[in-house]
């Protein structure tokens, strides 16, 4: 489960996974990024084109969510490969982000918004 597992864990899984089967020669960073937005692709597909109501009771049907959920995890396998292959700590990675992001987008001028940092 999410709560009982560390990123770190998941970043181990993924390595030992790719190591046993020696794929650490397909996995430089170029063609990781790429597998990222391959399966990204892949997750879109399931969306692409449908109305607001429709991805609802896509995702509401079990056996459907299933099936986006395995999707999300494709990219986050290359992700978590791409992340430890290259020593990027994702939590401080994702605070440092947070941070820049929150003073791009302060609550007071876009709550309940879409509008891009560079139109505020």
């Amino acid at each position: 489960m999410d709560r009982d597992t560390c990123i770190q864990q998941m970043k181990e899984r993924v390595e030992a996974f790719c190591l046993d089967r020696d794929w650490d020669q397909y996995h430089g960073g170029k063609d990781l990024a790429i597998g990222v937005i391959t399966e990204a692709s892949e997750l879109l597909e399931h969306f692409r084109f449908r109305p607001p109501e429709e991805v609802e009771a896509l995702l509401a049907d079990e056996r459907r969510n299933q099936v986006v959920a395995e999707e999300l995890v494709d990219v986050l396998f290359f992700v978590l490969r791409f992340a430890g292959k290259y020593h990027i700590d994702l939590s401080t990675a994702l605070e440092r982000k947070m941070i820049k992001t929150e003073a791009k987008y302060p609550v007071e001028k876009v709550r309940g918004k879409n509008t891009k940092y560079t139109e505020l």
